[in-house]
């Protein structure tokens, strides 16, 4: 699913303009990466929750040439979804 679909579906559903259908999509998405840029953990109830963590530096290897490197330190984005949508994808029922 592109952002062209959802804007096509918030458009259906909603009956805004798809000039202000992805305004709003938009508007929802630089809130939320500004969110997490902030480090802040966005929950959305029934959805799940986005969270920002720090990984540590390690050692690794490169696959082509076998040599040892280090990976190093960084922020990952995880997304853990709520026990309402795992039922949901998983077809269980309440």
């Amino acid at each position: 699913m592109t952002k062209a679909d959802i804007v096509e579906k918030i458009h259906t559903t909603t009956g805004l303009s798809k000039k202000d259908s992805a305004a709003m999509m938009e508007s929802v998405f630089a809130i939320m990466k500004e969110s997490l840029e902030a480090g802040e953990i966005i929950k959305v109830s029934g959805f799940g929750s986005f969270v920002v963590n720090q990984k540590q530096a390690r050692r690794g290897r490169n696959p082509q040439t076998g040599e040892a490197i280090t990976i190093e330190a960084r922020k990952v984005l995880t997304f853990k979804p709520s026990s309402v949508l795992r039922e949901a994808i998983n077809g269980e029922t309440a």
